[in-house]
Formats: structure tokens, sequence, C-alpha cells
């Protein structure tokens, strides 16, 4: 029989999570060629080849899958006995991993250095995607983004800071072009795109009196970043999309104006969620509350 440590089936769990040699080095604080290591091994006292590697992508076998189906359980019950011990700690410790989006994280980055100073034993580790993951099967605690995208299966607490999107363009290229009076007009302007993660173009969202458009606008410039696309419209290539916070600075100055405001209105901003079914650990509590005391605040 293979002698397995807790060790060795983390690392197996990883890679199939992240489906990467390297995501998963990072996740765990190893070298990818340790991991990699690491992995060979167990194959080899297993008997078994439990991922397909190629140059770009790694894949679980067929093995692969029914061993980690019976070792994932076994991990959550480890875990779950480890918090036990710590909930009879005075103080929680341990890492706490959460996962959201860039902005996301600038939005509750104070919280997050506050509450490591409130518990100098936790660790955290925030995970940043554009695109949506399942947290649970992510290995994450806790996700932080907006509330329309929160699942409806998940506890979800609010932070009670309302988003905004707007429509930017530099002063020079506005008096060039004209203002547009409704989302129609877009199709006139050069706009500038972003391309989303899953490498689909994002389509501008407007709303205005219960009426909701979304729009895939014209341009010949598309970047990877909405906050590429703000600095493209600050140098004059047209109209951008953007979160009206990271533009606020360019606003206020008049380097940039803003157009269709009142098609872009607030909306609900970033959550808090975990899953319902699981106990939160200490950790994840003692955030629960201090993310909860700074929305008071």
């Amino acid at each position: 029989m293979a002698d397995l440590g807790l060790n060795d089936l983390k690392a197996l769990a990883a890679v199939a999570a992240h489906r990467s040699f390297r995501a998963a080095a990072l996740d765990l604080g190893l070298s990818p060629s340790s991991l990699s290591h690491t992995v060979a091994s167990l194959e080899r006292r297993l008997g078994v080849r439990l991922f397909n590697r190629t140059t770009r992508s790694v894949s679980v076998t067929e093995a692969g899958e029914a061993f980690l189906a019976r070792v994932q359980p076994a991990l959550r019950e480890l875990e779950d006995a480890v918090e036990t011990i710590n909930n009879y700690r005075q103080t929680p410790a341990g890492l706490l991993r959460l996962n959201t989006s860039e902005g996301g994280a600038m939005r509750v980055l104070p919280i997050l250095l506050d509450f490591l100073q409130a518990y100098p034993d936790m660790r955290v580790d925030v995970v940043c995607e554009g695109r949506m993951v399942d947290i649970v099967a992510g290995g994450f605690d806790a996700g932080l983004r907006i509330a329309e995208a929160v699942p409806q299966e998940m506890v979800s607490i609010a932070l009670g800071l309302d988003e905004e999107f707007a429509v930017v363009g530099a002063p020079d290229y506005v008096s060039a072009h004209g203002l547009p009076q409704n989302p129609a007009d877009l199709f006139e302007h050069e706009c500038i795109r972003t391309r989303l993660p899953s490498g689909t173009i994002y389509r501008w969202e407007f709303e205005r009196s219960g009426e909701a458009i979304r729009l895939d606008v014209p341009g010949r410039l598309t970047l990877g970043t909405h906050d590429l696309g703000l600095q493209a419209a600050r140098a004059g290539a047209g109209l951008a999309y953007v979160n009206r916070r990271s533009a606020e600075a360019d606003l206020a100055t008049g380097r940039l104006v803003r157009v269709l405001a009142d098609w872009t209105p607030p909306f609900a901003g970033i959550c808090l969620y975990y899953p319902r079914q699981r106990l939160p650990s200490a950790g994840l509590r003692a955030f629960i509350d201090h993310f909860q005391a700074a929305r008071r605040r």
C-alpha cells in the first residue's frame, strides 16, 4: 500500500482544481518543479497515471477522477478537524482563502489589512480572477463579487457600497465627435472595447426608466481590461466604458468627461459570500464579523 501524506493529497487536489502545475504550485507555496516531482512520485507509488500532461495543459485521467472523488471529502474532514481545534484558541489562526475580481480586491483591501492587524495569527490569500469560479471546488473559504453575480445557494453579505459604470472620453474627442444622446448614438462613435477573460467581447450595459440595453459597440481598438480602456480614453482614442470610481480623479480634473450618465445608474456592489451548507471556519467567522463591522461603519 502506498504511503500517502496529507501534503501529498493536498498537492493532488490543487493540481486537479487549477489544471495547472504553475497555478497549483503558487497556491501551495511551492515551486512548479517541486510540485511536479511530488505528483510524479505519487503516481509511481500508486502505479497509475493521475494526470495527463502536455506543454500547454493538464487534465485529470479517469483513474485520477475516481481517486480524487474519494480523497477530497476526506481532505475536507481533516480541514474541519483542524478548524475544530482552532475553535478552542483565544484568537483564530490559519489561512483564509478568498476568490474575487481585481476590482473587488481593491474595494475590500482596507478591510483585509485591518483584519490582519486585528488577528496576527491569520493569513489571507486573495486570488483575483476575471471569471466566476466554483469557490467550493476551488478550495476557497469565501468569495467577493457584485451582488448580481453571487450564486443563489450562497450566504451573501453586502458591503453596502454601490457601484456605477460610466462612459467617458477625452474633452478633445467629445468636442470633435459630439455628445451621444442615447446608447444608439454610440454606433457613430469610436468605442474602446474590452475582451473578457473568457475571450468574449464585453457588451456595454445601459438602463433608464426600466429599459435595459446591452450593446456590442463598434470600435477599432479592443483591450484586455477596463483600466487599459481608461488609459486609451485619456489619450483621446475614443469612448470607454469603465467603473466610475476608476475615472473619478480624471472626471474631477476635467481630463475626461462623462456621457450618457442618465443611462448608467448605480447598482448593488460587492458582497461577501460563502457556502450555506458548510460551517464557517473560525477564521472565516472572524472575517465575517470584521466585514459586517466595516459595513456598519
